[in-house]
């Protein structure tokens, strides 16, 4: 598994580093918040310290949860209830207070792993809605039972929306998983490819624009 670990600290980091390497894992340290979110589209887990050196990592957890529900394993020296309880409500997926034993770290890991795998495995690969059924693994998109052609962009953008539906997603949460960037160019990008997608599909009601936030596919009735 290929680990993000944010944690400003040389002599816990490298033991971490050792004892995940030892275990199979692939682990990028970064010290920085910044720096959460210039890598977590290439890592699995994150193992989260709250003591960064440029801001708070519950900040960083918010940030990164408008982006990206990549696993999260807070690993921090901050034992506190509040701290613990906002940690959680911010969508962490586990809350270690240090020192922690390195076997209790593993074991959390791969719990955290399991219930991730576990509820991919049960995700519906092909949504409904109205008439437009969106098959994630063929790419294929079908309206009125007729197969409507979109590029490759165009998909991936459906994929997401589709792949959420009912749920509000953000721009940003869009432009990271689609382009990986959240450019002025690539947000203008988004807005044509949205246009002409909707276009196809010929179903306006079916993607909503929610101002100032995102966008939802269907609704929770769909």
């Amino acid at each position: 598994m290929q680990i993000l670990l944010a944690e400003d600290d040389d002599g816990v980091a490298s033991a971490l580093v050792e004892v995940l390497y030892d275990h199979g894992h692939v682990t990028r340290r970064v010290r920085y918040g910044r720096d959460v979110l210039t890598y977590h589209r290439s890592s699995d887990l994150l193992l989260l310290d709250l003591g960064l050196p440029d801001t708070d990592g519950l900040d960083v957890l918010r940030t990164l949860r408008a982006v990206s529900d990549m696993s999260v394993v807070v690993l921090t020296a901050r034992g506190d209830e509040r701290s613990v309880v906002r940690g959680l409500r911010l969508g962490a997926d586990d809350y270690l207070v240090k020192p922690v034993r390195l076997a209790e770290l593993l074991a959390r890991i791969d719990a955290v792993t399991r219930r991730r795998a576990a509820k991919s495995a049960s995700a519906v690969r092909t949504v409904r809605a109205g008439d437009v059924e969106v098959d994630l693994d063929a790419r294929r998109v079908r309206v009125g039972g007729a197969e409507v052609e979109l590029t490759a962009k165009e998909f991936a953008i459906l994929a997401v929306l589709a792949g959420r539906a009912g749920t509000a997603v953000s721009r940003e949460q869009l432009l990271d998983e689609v382009w990986g960037d959240a450019s002025h160019t690539v947000s203008r990008s988004l807005d044509v490819h949205l246009t002409q997608m909707r276009a196809k599909l010929r179903r306006p009601e079916l993607l909503t624009t929610i101002r100032g936030f995102g966008y939802r596919f269907g609704d929770d009735g769909s």
